[in-house]
């Protein structure tokens, strides 16, 4: 099992999700996230933004799954253009997991 962490853009975050539910990812979790990238954050005018709100959402799939899944966001997640600020995605090895109301492993 792998754990996909998608930092994106706020306005991208429904179509993200609604997409990845559409694909057989229903199950997914959403946080409030502020940070910069590696462009440390932006300027506009005179004022600096070092925090800039973005999404995160939390998927756990199968290893088998992982590919399907990050083109699924990198599709609808990126820009036009592809810009600065579109996220990113992060992959984990995930040991175990149980379903807190059954106790039973697995996804």
């Amino acid at each position: 099992m792998l754990l996909v962490r998608a930092i994106i853009r706020p306005e991208k975050a429904g179509a993200v999700m609604s997409e990845l539910a559409s694909a057989g990812f229903p199950a997914i979790t959403k946080f409030d996230v502020f940070g910069r990238g590696k462009q440390k954050g932006i300027t506009v005018g005179n004022v600096h933004y070092d925090e800039i709100p973005k999404e995160m959402l939390v998927v756990v799939c199968n290893d088998e799954d992982k590919d399907d899944l990050v083109k699924i966001i990198v599709r609808v997640a990126r820009t036009g253009e592809g810009n600065y600020g579109d996220g990113r995605i992060f992959v984990s090895p995930v040991e175990s997991a149980y379903t807190i109301s059954s106790g039973k492993p697995g996804l």
